[in-house]
Formats: C-alpha cells, structure tokens, sequence
C-alpha cells in the first residue's frame, strides 16, 4: 500500500508510531486494533464518542475473544485516542482486564537432550542449540551476525533485542564448535560486498535478509514431532527451559535475570513455579513427620 492511499488519519497515526521507534509488528497491531474499531463503528474513528467506546469494550467481551487480545486491541485503541487524535477523554475510557496467570510450557532435561539429537541437518541444530543454550528468543536467533559471536571472550552479543536492548549471553565450547562448523557449511551465495563481521549467520533467500522466525518454528516443531514430544509446545519454549533448567541447577536467580534480559526479578522468578526439579526436591511435611525427632515438641509451662 502506498502513501497516497492510506487515509490522513492513518498516516499521522503511522508517523506518530515512527516518531515513537514502535516497532514494526506493534504498528501492524495498533493499525488492526483501529480498522476493527472503525468496522465496528461504521464510520472512521475520529467521530467516535464515549459511548462508541464503551459499546466496543462490551462488543469485545461478548465475543470469543481472548482477554489477551482485548488488551491488545484496546492498547491499539488508546494510542490512537491519546497521542494521534489528542482525545483523552475516549483514552480515559479504555480499560484492561487482568490476564490469567498461566505457567511456561517446559521441556525437561531428557526431552531437551531428544530434541536436539533429531534435528534433521546442521543448521536445525544450531538454531535450536542457541534457543535452548542461550535462552534467546527466536528473533534474536535468526539476526545474529558473525560480529555478534565473541570466541576470544566467550559470549554472545544479542544486539537491540526485545526492548531495544544489548545484553550478553554465554558461549559455550560445544556451541561454538557448532558454530564453526555451520559457518562452514552456511550458504553464501549472498556475501559478495558484505563485510565478514556483518554477515548473516542464517542467510535468507533473499540477499541482505536473514532466516525468518516462521522458518524457525517450522523447523522446531518438525523436530518436535521427530523427538516424539506430546507437549504442546512453541519456540519460546526453549528460552523458558533454558532458564528453568539453569535454576534447577542453583544458578543465582539474578544471572539468569541478566542472560534473559528482563527488566523486572518478578518475570524471572515465574520459572520457580515450573523447576520441577527444584520442586520435587523440597521435602514434604507429611514426609518429616515419620522421621525421628519431626514431631512438634510440646511448649513448656511458664506456670
């Protein structure tokens, strides 16, 4: 679609978005969240009323909708009352509903060791190695450059992730052989021009783009499938035992704040609830009380 055919709104909007660096896939959500706003209406959203918004909120309730896509949707919504149109009484309407609280879906240790060993080819290895070894997102797994790769300090640099942050992760000995040897093996059919350091290490099909995230899932759930795992998993769930597992194995929580990135100790310590081994390992108190000395002594009289 070009300029001249998106509507004045649409494209203050899209240059109110730009102005603020929201990322693409924010900006395709915020766009869809108004077109289905103005379907609902009718009629284009800057005549929209309080009432307008109210009738939407309650649309959305009675549908089949998730709540997580209501939020989404009124999120959208709000950007567009708040900073494009500068209406803050339609903003101030929006409300979000609190988000059921569910549990990552985690691999355990044996089904991780499955998955990696029915990888069909070499680079299905890789990209599941550095999910899983890491704790990288798949977005972040398909960007990386051979710059990113720090051998002499053993590290990876995961640049402008999730939040447009830099962080570092480990690189371990066997990655790094995995490394070197997909290096190898990688297509480089586009790296004429391309300075070494700045080269894809999962090259697209076309020049100048890397792998997508759907080739990554794709390839994950194949192997998935391959490893015989019935666990309704995603990509991200290797990211969530990578972390789980590290906890399992005493690693300070806060580390493992620092390799995933997150801002908050709150979105890290959610992974105590999963490390089963962890969990398994805490002893009962119904176990105590058949042991010598676990029953409770009786106070003694102060008369």
């Amino acid at each position: 679609m070009t300029t001249s055919t998106i509507s004045p709104l649409r494209q203050r909007m899209i240059e109110d978005m730009n102005g603020r660096k929201l990322s693409v896939a924010t900006q395709k959500g915020h766009i869809r969240s108004c077109r289905r706003f103005a379907a609902f209406l009718g009629r284009s959203p800057d005549t929209a009323t309080v009432d307008d918004v109210r009738r939407f909120q309650v649309h959305l309730a009675e549908s089949a909708m998730s709540i997580c896509t209501r939020n989404r949707t009124m999120t959208g919504l709000k950007f567009l009352f708040r900073v494009s149109l500068r209406r803050l009484d339609l903003a101030n309407e929006i409300y979000h509903l609190r988000e059921p609280q569910k549990l990552p879906k985690v691999m355990s240790q044996d089904e991780a060791k499955r998955l990696l060993v029915m990888a069909r080819n070499l680079k299905t290895r890789v990209l599941l190695s550095l999910a899983y070894g890491c704790g990288m997102r798949a977005g972040e797994v398909v960007r990386l450059k051979a710059g990113d790769i720090d051998s002499a300090q053993g590290i990876i640099r995961i640049v402008q992730g999730k939040g447009r942050k830099d962080r570092h992760v480990m690189l371990s000995k066997e990655l790094l052989g995995l490394l070197r040897q997909w290096w190898r093996a990688r297509p480089s059919r586009h790296d004429a021009g391309v300075s070494p350091q700045q080269r894809w290490l999962f090259p697209g099909r076309d020049a100048g783009r890397h792998a997508t995230t759907r080739q990554f899932s794709r390839l994950f759930h194949e192997t998935v499938a391959a490893a015989g795992i019935t666990k309704h998993l995603t990509p991200h769930s290797l990211r969530h035992s990578f972390a789980t597992h590290l906890l399992e194995r005493g690693t300070d929580i806060r580390y493992i704040q620092a390799l995933l990135g997150h801002d908050k100790l709150d979105t890290t310590a959610r992974y105590t609830r999963v490390a089963t081994g962890t969990i398994a390992a805490i002893a009962s108190p119904l176990d105590l009380l058949s042991k010598p000395g676990g029953k409770r002594k009786k106070a003694k009289s102060s008369g």
